[in-house]
Parts: C-alpha cells; structure tokens; sequence
C-alpha cells in the first residue's frame, strides 16, 4: 500500500524531531562525562606522590544527575577507599552555620548586628584580649572587622587592632559570636543549629561536636602532618580528638551530602529573610590578609573570584586532619562540595584546580591540552 506525499512528508519530519529528541540527550550526556573525567584528573593528581591520604568530590547540578568522585584512600592502614555519606570535620566552614543562627536571632529582634560586645559579654574582650568591647560590634565580629586576633593553641596572641580599619580572619570573632547565641536564646549553639538548621533541613549527619573525640560511621581516618601548636612532624592519625577550642569558628561535622543541601538553601535565600540573606552577602575586602586569594568576606560566607573570572560563593574549612571546600553560585543551583581527609596537601592550589574545572569550561579545557 501506498503512502500519500502529504502523509510521506509528515512521516519523515516526525522521525527526524524524534531521532533529533533521542540524540540530544546522549550528546549532552557525553559531555557530563568528559567534565566529570576531567574533573576525577584533578583529583586524582591532588593525591599523587603523597599529597594526601583521600580527597571526594560531590558535584550538584540543577536537573542533573548528582556526580561523586573520589581518589586515595580513606585509611592508610588498611587501604579503604572513601565513599559518599562519610563525615568528617569541617573546621572553618562552621562560621556559615553559626552566622547563619546570629542573622535569624536578628531577624525575629532577639538583638541586632549594631550591638556591641559588650551588651552581651561585658568585661570578656576587656579581661582576657585587652581590647574595648563597648567598641565593636556584632556585624564586625562576623565579617572579621573587629581588630581582634586570631588566636592559636601554643602561640603568643596578638595585640588588637583598632575595629573597623581591616580584615583580620580570626576564630576569636565567631567563638565570641556563638557565646552571645548563647546568651540571647538562654539555649546552647549546639542545640540552636541542630533547632534552626539541621533539623528543618534534614541534616542527619551534621552537628556542632563539642568534646565528643569521634565522627560517627561511615567516616574516613582523620591523618595529619602538625601538632596540636602546628609544628610539622610525622604524619599521625587524629581521627579521635577533642576540638572544642575551635567551637563556634570551626568545630561541626557534616557530610558531603549535607553541606550540599545547606548550601543551596542559605545560598538560594530559604533560611533568612531578605534583610538578612543581604547583610550576609555584603562583603569586605580581604586584601592585605595573610588569607585565600581573590576573596570577599561576608557574615559568614565569602565570595571567590576564580581565574577565569567566575565568581563563586560558600567556605572552607581547615582543621587538624581534614581540609574542605563547598562553594556554589549565587542562585545555589550549581555546587561543589570537596573534602581531604589530610591537611598537608596544598588544598587551595588542589581546590582552585578543581573548582576552575568544574565552573570555567573554556579554562578546564585548556588545562586538559596541558595534562
């Protein structure tokens, strides 16, 4: 039997929409997996010749499939390779969480970011930093304005600064912040992040520690190249030990998985109003900091300038045993979650390396003709 022209016409231009809609997929598909192969490249490198133990990398894309990818190994002794769903500590990236719990105390008018120390924590700067709490303010202890020093286990702390002048990056400002947490709920930090954030976000396997020494399981051998004081010696596990000191400024655990989720809702405004997810995002300038290249610091996230010219947003984290990264741009829908169960790799060359694949395309390409 013959098909009428018309019909002839309409037949082949339905059969060639539908093998156009059948290939699209595939190509587009093909290029995922080049990105992710380039992206395992640089992982694999950040590892090679004792760089470090085990690096992960948990890639999140609106309406595509996640990607995790890993390289090393989770236990030195054994040979274990790491996994999704293990914890691990997060140091640094812990000032997202608790600047997040201060801008939603601000929010619901328990205090505002124009208080000063010493409203909430009379004569503490005074007695035990030789500074003026009557002087500096909240905003300023998050955005690392305060002029207050970092201080580090075993070393002399330096004499403040006057506040407002600069950015000094400082664990002193966020350990200060969750003790006027503290003080405003009558509540622990602890229990104010695990109420206002873990909780309602389904964070199952991220809490503020406190003195408990061990990560639940699943979690990759914590293994580092420094003493308590940060004097190098030999690599040594320190899987189980106590960061309390690091509190407020850095002492949670997370998962890749959760670090994802809370990422993309702080980023994409759903656990702050709109004053307050702008205060966050107001930045200083960090140049002239001993600190991450190309960077503005905001109330508790920063901002990264990539060298291609991509800017993203989110933390790291560095701590004894484990170092971290989870940016993502503004709108939250594409992140990057990165963790290295070490702390002697040189993580902001191996994570600028990873994120540079991962968000500028014309410069990871380039990359890979040099590889």
């Amino acid at each position: 039997m013959s098909i009428p022209r018309a019909r002839t016409s309409l037949l082949a231009i339905a059969l060639t929409v539908a093998a156009t809609t059948m290939t699209i997929p595939s190509a587009a598909a093909a290029g995922r997996d080049r990105d992710h192969v380039k992206i395992q490249r640089v992982l694999d490198q950040a590892v090679a010749n004792g760089g470090g133990p085990g690096i992960v990398a948990d890639l999140r894309e609106d309406r595509r499939p996640p990607w995790f990818g890993t390289a090393g190994v989770a236990d030195l002794e054994t040979g274990r390779k790491r996994r999704p769903g293990e914890h691990f500590r997060i140091g640094s990236f812990t000032k997202a969480f608790t600047g997040t719990v201060v801008l939603q105390l601000a929010a619901e008018g328990k205090l505002t970011l124009a208080d000063t120390v010493a409203k909430w924590l009379p004569g503490v700067v005074e007695e035990y930093l030789g500074a003026d709490g009557t002087k500096i303010t909240i905003r300023q202890l998050l955005n690392h304005t305060s002029g207050l020093p970092d201080a580090i286990p075993g070393q002399e702390t330096p004499r403040p600064e006057e506040p407002g002048k600069r950015f000094i990056y400082s664990k002193v400002n966020y350990n200060l912040a969750g003790l006027i947490v503290e003080k405003a709920t009558g509540s622990t930090l602890a229990k104010e992040i695990e109420r206002r954030i873990a909780r309602p976000l389904h964070l199952a396997g991220t809490y503020l520690s406190g003195s408990d020494k061990t990560l639940p399981d699943p979690h990759a051998r914590h293994y580092s190249k420094f003493t308590e004081t940060g004097q190098e010696t030999q690599v040594h596990d320190v899987t189980e030990i106590d960061v309390s000191w690091a509190g407020a400024a850095g002492g949670m655990v997370s998962t890749t998985a959760d670090l994802h989720r809370f990422l993309g809702a702080l980023l994409g405004g759903r656990l702050l109003p709109p004053a307050q997810q702008r205060e966050m995002f107001t930045t200083v300038s960090t140049e002239g900091a001993d600190w991450v290249p190309n960077t503005r610091y905001g109330l508790g996230v920063y901002s990264q300038t990539l060298p291609c010219g991509v800017t993203l947003w989110g933390g790291g984290g560095f701590i004894q045993g484990s170092t971290s990264y989870a940016m993502g741009d503004r709108q939250g829908t594409h992140t990057l979650v990165s963790n290295i169960n070490g702390d002697w790799n040189d993580f902001l060359k191996t994570f600028t390396q990873l994120f540079e694949t991962t968000f500028c395309k014309k410069t990871a390409d380039a990359l890979d003709k040099v590889r």
